[in-house]
């Protein structure tokens, strides 16, 4: 059976939604902080998890994660828990375990900037 159109009045088209409007330009990009591109240099207690070559404190976290993570020395139950072998026990000061967040802080105390 055809179904009945509706007829379009001049009120039912005043009540339509004007078109969108065209979309607004995108945001420019963030720009990258160029103090974690700046190297850092590893001390003699980080370099045998980094190594000691000068690198950005962003592949530095990435290198001590791939260390931990190699290993096996997230915890299991807690994964933001990090349990210290003998190598990472000196960076995190004696501590047997840190969280994700403490590693980071304590991984900055072993690194010194570039000179200027």
């Amino acid at each position: 059976m055809p179904t009945a159109k509706k007829k379009t009045t001049a009120k039912t088209e005043a009540a339509k939604p004007a078109a969108k409007a065209a979309p607004a330009a995108k945001p420019a990009a963030r720009a990258t902080n160029k103090a974690f591109l700046a190297p850092v240099t590893p001390d003699a207690i980080l370099a045998p998890i980094v190594g000691s070559k000068p690198l950005p404190r962003t592949d530095l976290t990435v290198a001590v994660w791939d260390y931990v993570k190699k290993h096996g020395l997230q915890d299991k139950a807690n994964k933001r828990m990090i349990n210290a072998d003998a190598k990472l026990k000196a960076v995190f000061d004696g501590k047997d375990q840190v969280t994700m967040f403490e590693m980071t802080k304590l991984v900055n105390k072993h690194v010194s900037a570039p000179k200027k």
